[in-house]
């Protein structure tokens, strides 16, 4: 079952969702839903110019509140626990071009 669907329809959706400093990777959903810290997740989600949905196993590792410092939208961030790498390289793939930027994300 998963329990959360994310489309991620442009580049900059994606680099403002993708977590580097997450060891091996994660990812931030924006939603109003409640969640804990340690809360196994399974997410489902489609890369900006793909039809192809891709589907992990992981755990919510960041929670912005309503109010978050800086205006950042109120959501989880999600640690990647299968098949890491593989979902690491499809995203770090697309955001080649994108990784060094020093845009804001949704959580740092």
């Amino acid at each position: 079952m998963v329990d959360l669907i994310v489309n991620f329809d442009t580049l900059h959706q994606l680099y403002r969702a993708y977590m580097p400093f997450i060891k091996p990777a994660g990812l931030f959903v924006s939603t109003s839903e409640s969640y804990c810290l340690g809360q196994p997740l399974t997410v489902a989600y489609r890369l900006p110019g793909s039809t192809a949905t891709h589907e992990f196993r992981g755990v919510v590792v960041w929670i912005n509140p309503l109010g978050a410092a800086g205006g950042r939208p109120v959501g989880i961030g999600i640690k990647i626990m299968t098949e890491p790498d593989t979902h690491k390289h499809l995203i770090e793939k697309l955001l080649s071009g994108e990784l060094a930027s020093g845009d804001l994300t949704c959580t740092m």
